[in-house]
This record gives C-alpha cells, sequence and structure tokens, in this order.
C-alpha cells in the first residue's frame, strides 16, 4: 500500500518514525513518501522536506512567512497527485494539514489523522473542517475522545499516548558514565528545559538559571534543543555548577532529580520519566492576552489537563519570577510534595493507555483501508 504522511514538528518526526516503523512491520509492501525530519528519515521511504523548512510559530513569524508557507502546500498538493497514495497520515500540525486534508477528500484519497489539533484548547471550530475532511482520527489523550464523541457526535479511536513507547523502548543510560562523559559534579541534577526556540530560552533560561545561585549543592543541566547551535548557549553557562548538554533530553531526564520545564509537550515527557517538575511559561504582553482570550483552559500543563488537577506547578507569565520559582523547587526536592507527585505520576501512565500506540495505529490504519477495499 502507498502511504504519504505529513509531519511538520519535531515531535511528530518521532512519532511518524515508530508508526512508520510499525507500518513497515506489518505490511511488507509498504511504499511511503513523506514530510517529516531525521528520524522518520532513518526509518526509510521518500523524504519531501524537512520539517525545519515548515516550523513557523506565532502570529508575527506566520505573517512574516506566508509566501513560504503557501509555497509548501501548494508543493505539498502537487506531490501528492503525482504520488498517488492510498491512504494520507496527518500528524497534528493543523494549520497546514487540514488545508492538504480538503484536497485529498476531493480526490477520494482516505485521510487518516493521527495525534488530533488540540482543538479542545482553541479553535474548536475547526471540528466542522476535520467532519468534512477528515476520515478516521486517532487521538492520543484520554479525554480527547469525550470530546470528540460526546460533544461532537466524531468517532475516533484512543489508541495511547506514543511517548509512553518512545521512552520505554530508548536505550538505558549508565548515570556513571554519563556523569562523566559531559564532565557533571556528583552533586544531584536539576534539569532546566527552557524550549527550543531563541526568544523562548532567553527568556526562560534567565529566570531559570538565579536558581543555581540559590542551590549550590545541585549540579544545574541545560537541555539543548537539537535547532539551536552550542554558540548560542554559550551566553548562559558562566556558573560552576551549570553544565550543557545538546540533543540528549532523555538520557539527561533519566538521570535528574529534578526538573524546570517549559510549557509544552516536554511537560509530559518529564512526568513519564517520574521526574518531579515545575511548569513555566512567559511570553509577551500582547501574545499572552491574545492567548488568554482564545484558550480557556483551567491549566496549561498536558499533566494538569490529563489528571484534571493540579499535579504540577504552573507558573506562568508574571507568576513566573525568581521568588516563585525558589519556593516551588523547594517544594519538589524534598518531602511531602515530592511524594505525593510520584504517585500522581503512576497515576497519568495509566490513563495514557499504556504501550503500543503506534502498532495500534497501524494495524488500524492498514485494517481500515482494507475493509474499504
Amino acid at each position: 500500500m502507498k502511504y504519504y504522511i505529513i509531519s511538520g514538528e519535531a515531535s511528530g518526526d518521532l512519532h511518524g518514525s515508530n508508526l512508520m516503523k510499525a507500518l513497515i512491520e506489518k505490511d511488507k509492501n509498504a511504499e511511503i513518501r513523506f514530510w517529516g525530519g531525521d528520524l522518520m528519515q532513518k526509518v526509510g521511504g521518500t523524504m519531501v522536506k524537512h520539517y525545519r523548512d515548515l516550523a513557523f510559530m506565532g502570529f508575527a513569524e506566520v505573517l512574516m512567512n506566508i509566501r513560504t508557507i503557501l509555497n509548501n502546500i501548494k508543493l505539498c498538493k502537487k506531490d501528492i497527485l503525482q504520488f498517488k497514495p492510498d491512504v494520507l497520515i496527518l500528524i497534528d500540525y493543523p494549520g497546514f494539514n487540514m488545508r492538504i486534508a480538503e484536497l485529498a477528500k476531493k480526490q477520494g484519497i482516505k485521510v487518516h489523522y493521527y495525534i488530533s489539533p488540540q482543538i479542545w484548547a482553541w479553535k474548536e471550530n475547526r471540528i466542522k473542517k476535520i467532519k468534512k475532511d477528515v476520515d478516521f482520527m486517532y487521538v492520543i489523550l484520554p479525554f480527547e475522545k469525550d470530546f470528540y464523541e460526546k460533544k461532537h457526535n466524531f468517532p475516533v479511536h484512543f489508541v495511547g499516548h506514543p511517548l509512553i513507547d518512545a521512552i520505554s523502548n530508548r536505550k538505558q543510560v549508565d548515570e556513571h558514565t554519563f556523569r562523566e562523559k559531559y564532565g557533571l559534579s556528583n552533586k544531584p541534577i536539576i534539569a532546566l528545559l527552557p524550549g527550543s526556540r531563541k526568544q523562548e530560552i532567553k527568556k526562560m533560561l534567565s529566570v531559570m538559571l538565579k536558581m543555581a545561585d540559590k542551590f549550590e549543592g545541585y549540579q544545574f543541566v541545560i537541555a539543548g534543543a537539537p535547532s539551536q547551535d552550542y554558540d548560542f548557549y554559550l551566553q548562559f553557562i558562566n556558573k560552576d555548577n551549570v553544565k550543557f548538554i545538546s540533543n540528549k533530553t532523555y538520557d539527561l531526564l533519566s538521570v535528574s532529580y529534578a526538573a524546570i520545564v517549559t510549557s509544552g509537550t516536554a511537560t509530559l515527557e518529564t512526568a513519564i520519566f517520574k521526574i518531579p517538575e515545575i511548569v513555566c511559561y512567559k511570553t509577551s504582553w500582547i501574545s499572552y492576552q491574545i492567548g488568554k482570550n482564545l484558550i480557556d483552559l483551567k491549566f496549561i500543563s498536558l499533566v494538569n489537563l490529563i489528571m484534571n488537577k493540579e499535579v504540577v506547578k504552573e507558573l506562568i507569565q508574571n507568576d513566573f519570577n525568581e521568588i516563585n520559582l525558589e519556593k516551588e523547587l523547594k517544594r519538589i526536592l524534598k518531602g511531602y510534595q515530592r511524594a505525593v507527585m510520584f504517585l500522581d505520576y503512576y497515576d497519568l501512565e495509566q490513563k495514557l493507555g499504556g504501550k503500543g500506540a503506534s502498532e495500534k495505529t497501524a494495524e488500524l490504519i492498514i485494517k481500515q483501508n482494507s475493509e474499504i477495499n
């Protein structure tokens, strides 16, 4: 069978690569063409475009690159028409992917959406286009099934969260070897995950690193994003108990004692590693006001949203400051709050549906397509 897969971000590249492995294992005649990244490319198939050429975040950046975005959409549509896939698989990335879904539907190509757009957070009116242009939806968060089926009468498949597999299948790290390799001390490690974009990293790290002066008994380690060069981070590595490690976030989390994490998928990854964390987020005043009016949620971290209660502390906008961060870090380093968080993390993993998200999704895609034909 011929598969066309579109992923526009790093997380989508990870989940897309695992889905591709499962498809190839279950369909020996699989022919795959995709938009993705290095991880998907390692699996096989033919890459049309790398996600680094697609990732424009924020209102201003999108406007500045609108011509490039439109050209990419045009290229993608043309490539699909030439390839003539049996199946189109979309991975999140809704601004781009929903436009492609519309074309595929008109061409009679079955549209499978793996990892739903977060329309429960904002742009809920996208449900109309999803109902119109998407044939099969696979959701990875437990509350999404009720959202689609009970609120919008649109059947979906809950397949579990692919991060469970991505983390459990990784090669284990020996802590002594890891510390030796990166010149880390024997002090307990506090991982700093400041995000992936330069503006975001500057804003978050400037506050996070103030903790290094207040908690000298700990080794602080910045998790460098693969999208940024080492030279960019040099300005922040100016204290004896601060180190930098690039593109090894999972290895770092596996040996960490606690973490300070910028809101995003990393908050859920940290929780699956069972690392007590503080979730932080700060943006410009204008962006925050726009977001506050568009998004109506009780929490911003996936951990708290899934559990429907405050498991991890969220320091948002003005609450993200030196005083509050020091206070919350003390709470998760020792005592009762740390123990409670561990118990909640185990409940969280149960809610996420266990292992096998990629295999379940691949099986469903193949089965549904064969039943149609």
